[in-house]
């Protein structure tokens, strides 16, 4: 892949990389920051990347270790704080981050957030991103059962959220 093809791959990916990185990361500078380093990491090993058309996969997994690695720097353990400082204020207000014009979060976005990172992980991929099962498990390194029993309890613990919040 040459230089100009992978901007262009960075340009078309940014929505979704940061989608992604928010999955895994607490804020929005932190997953500013992953996306950044991702990224640069992805153009420094570019001659790496055997065929052009997994790119955007190859892009994705590199930004998935990058939030694995920067989680882990940071010594996290919240992922969806409500204090303001996150993502999620008190009021369900989010600041304009540059990717994301968003001033309400939905009751489904608030759900996704009360699910196992992992389970939001593989929604995400699979729903917001459009990779299929067999893409999710390369991308995070599990089999494609995997992928689909994580994807069928997220599924229903996002039933169960979405119910309690409609009787509430």
């Amino acid at each position: 892949m040459d230089k100009e093809t992978f901007a262009r791959l960075v340009i078309d990916s940014t929505n979704s990389l940061y989608r992604v990185s928010k999955s895994i990361l607490q804020n929005d500078s932190d997953c500013e920051d992953a996306v950044s380093e991702a990224i640069t990491i992805a153009f420094q090993k570019l001659d790496s990347l055997k065929k052009d058309e997994y790119a955007k996969t190859w892009l994705t997994r590199i930004l998935i270790h990058e939030c694995y690695h920067m989680r882990k720097q940071q010594s996290r353990i919240t992922l969806f704080p409500h204090d303001g400082e996150g993502i999620l204020n008190h009021k369900g207000h989010q600041e304009n981050n540059g990717f994301m014009d968003v001033e309400n979060y939905s009751d489904l976005y608030e759900a996704m957030g009360q699910l196992k990172e992992k389970q939001r992980l593989v929604l995400t991929l699979y729903y917001y991103e459009g990779y299929s099962i067999k893409e999710i498990g390369a991308i995070m390194g599990i089999t494609q059962g995997t992928v689909k029993s994580r994807l069928g309890r997220a599924r229903n613990q996002l039933k169960i959220f979405l119910e309690e919040e409609s009787y509430v």
